[in-house]
């Protein structure tokens, strides 16, 4: 019986793409350098500031100018957290009818707490959300089942209990390890060459209430 539904954030409960690739451009301006389309950033959404200034810069955290793009990158992010982000459609159906079958549901993402908590009350369900667990949250970060595991003890549920919805390698390779089934969000960050069938998932869904389908009644 599924007690709990654990998400993802960013490429799984909300698209918050736009607000992310928005940070990267004015980051790539301060540089005198043109915007780059919201399609060619879309896939990095998921994976932060390393990966969208690794497609905006060619650089990784090694390299002398990474802290300060960084810098710029989070500040302007941290101030325009949520001017285009907003829910993938069906999210809010979903969640409304989690909460009316009395499913708890809660927030298991990478994103640092300072993001997170801010993020999840522009958009109205910080207070809905049974857990809010950020990447800094605890001592490990996806892909170690730290985050899912402690999430579920704050819920009161256990990890066999729960579904874990998540959009990437990572996502599943923490569920696995918890001993929780990984849902695969098709609809989210999940680049064209990813090899998905190898990721060990439990199922997959092309949009959010499309998971309602994977809760018996």
């Amino acid at each position: 019986m599924i007690k709990a539904v654990l998400f993802d954030l960013d490429g799984t409960f909300a698209d918050t793409a736009p607000d992310l690739a928005a940070a990267l451009n004015h980051t790539r301006a301060m540089r005198n350098l043109p915007p780059l389309p919201l399609a060619a950033l879309r896939p990095q959404a998921s994976h932060g500031s390393r990966g969208l200034l690794r497609t905006g810069f060619g650089i990784e955290p090694e390299h002398p100018d990474y802290d300060t793009l960084r810098d710029i990158f989070l500040d302007y992010y941290a101030n325009n957290i949520c001017v285009h982000s907003q829910l993938f459609g069906g999210t809010a159906e979903l969640i409304a009818t989690l909460e009316q079958r009395g499913i708890k549901w809660g927030i298991v993402t990478n994103k640092p707490h300072r993001y997170t908590v801010p993020l999840m009350q522009a958009l109205g369900y910080a207070e809905r959300a049974a857990c809010l667990v950020s990447g800094d949250t605890y001592a490990h970060a996806k892909p170690h089942p730290e985050p899912l595991l402690k999430a579920c003890q704050v819920i009161g549920v256990s990890a066999a209990e729960c579904l874990y919805l998540g959009d990437d390698l990572r996502d599943m390779q923490a569920a696995n390890s918890a001993g929780m089934r990984g849902i695969i969000a098709n609809y989210g960050y999940i680049s064209l060459d990813a090899s998905v069938e190898n990721w060990n998932a439990h199922g997959s869904i092309n949009k959010p209430t499309e998971l309602l389908g994977l809760i018996p009644l």
